[in-house]
């Protein structure tokens, strides 16, 4: 596929980044980058076990993604709305649940759709110049990428029924005390911050990784729970987790394979 609104490229030749490129729109969400961001998750990233990581961040210092493109909503019937609301959620519940660690970084606005899109991803590493908010209320709707769902489970409803009816904007060092944002860094360290931590993560158990963010995104609940026990059973009698206890009690790193 030809991208036209994405920029792909690899770092380390392991850990894809993946930048949406719309800087004279803020980067904003319209189809062409959700069909883009679909045919990624959906297709590429499924299909290429050399990948072992994920960035995303927005191009330029002014946003990661500052919202949906509001251009595309005014025709809109009612339908055809919900249709949309339904198909960024696929999108983002795919991003949520790839199987490999996913990180936001958010240099300038995440706002609305852009903060929803952060959010999907497994962690979030802000800059001391990074703005995130909910302003829906502000045109009159309401989030349609599952931010009702997901904020209150990162910073607890309280303050995010706050942030979602006041449609108040937080900076890096807020989001980060909260829990929105896992760092805080000077601007245009967030990438450097993130593939960081994707290296550390990718000298560990693939499997166990695919397993623990599964089971983190099912909870918490008594099926969660119940599936934690189950995958460690399959865990422990695994190769890799044979490969784990011995290189143990060898003294030795580990020798993982994917």
């Amino acid at each position: 596929m030809e991208f036209l609104n994405l920029k792909i490229n690899k770092e380390d030749d392991h850990f894809l980044v993946i930048t949406i490129n719309r800087p004279q729109a803020l980067n904003a969400l319209n189809k062409g980058v959700m069909d883009e961001l679909h045919h990624v998750f959906f297709k590429t990233i499924p299909n290429d076990s050399s990948i072992h990581g994920v960035i995303l961040i927005g191009e330029g210092n002014k946003a990661f993604v500052a919202g949906a493109d509001i251009t595309e909503f005014g025709d809109l019937h009612i339908d055809e709305a919900k249709a949309l609301s339904l198909r960024g959620k696929s999108i983002f519940d795919k991003i949520e649940n790839t199987t490999i660690p996913v990180i936001a970084c958010i240099e300038g606005f995440a706002l609305g759709g852009g903060c929803e899109l952060a959010m999907a991803c497994h962690m979030r590493i802000a800059s001391t110049k990074a703005k995130f908010g909910q302003p829906e209320v502000n045109l009159g709707l309401l989030p349609g990428y599952s931010a009702t769902q997901r904020l209150p489970k990162l910073i607890g409803k309280g303050k995010a029924m706050e942030l979602l009816l006041t449609a108040d904007m937080i900076n890096g060092e807020e989001a980060t005390r909260l829990g929105l944002s896992n760092h805080l860094v000077e601007p245009g360290e967030t990438r450097s911050k993130a593939l960081s931590i994707l290296k550390k993560i990718a000298t560990k158990g693939p499997n166990a990784v695919a397993f623990t963010i599964e089971c983190v995104n099912r909870g918490p609940s008594a099926e969660a729970d119940a599936l934690e026990s189950d995958l460690f059973g399959k865990a422990i009698v695994s190769e890799e987790g044979k490969e784990g206890a011995n290189s143990f009690l060898s003294k030795r790193k580990p020798n993982f394979k994917r």
